[in-house]
């Protein structure tokens, strides 16, 4: 298995959460959770390795709302009138250039790891 696909995912979406402020120990527990199910993943189809990042992102994402109802990364460019509302990774199913997506807007926010 390439480890490295799995080390820069890891990278990434530590990057996002931690410029979000999210980096505590149930986030980093979520992120460690999907590296294990997606390092089994890109085990079972290593043609898959350039969806990781973003599906780990998805994953991520995921747990924090469903355990804590945790929205990350929230919006920070729409007016802060504005509902309150997260950014989504595209594609939906991750690919080689995973990017934040304002779920509002549809503008686009940032590569992953770069918010």
């Amino acid at each position: 298995m390439n480890t490295t696909v799995l080390f820069e995912a890891r990278a990434r979406v530590l990057h996002d959460l931690d410029a979000r402020g999210l980096a505590g120990a149930a986030a980093v527990s979520a992120l460690e959770d999907a590296m294990t199910e997606r390092g089994w993943w890109v085990e079972q189809w290593p043609e898959g390795k350039a969806y990781v990042a973003g599906l780990v992102a998805q994953d991520v994402q995921d747990v924090l709302f469903d355990e804590s109802s945790e929205r990350w990364p929230v919006c920070t460019i729409c007016p802060p009138e504005s509902p309150v509302h997260s950014l989504h990774i595209t594609p939906d199913l991750g690919g080689p250039d995973p990017i934040w997506v304002c779920e509002e807007s549809g503008d686009v926010v940032a590569p992953l790891g770069d918010l």
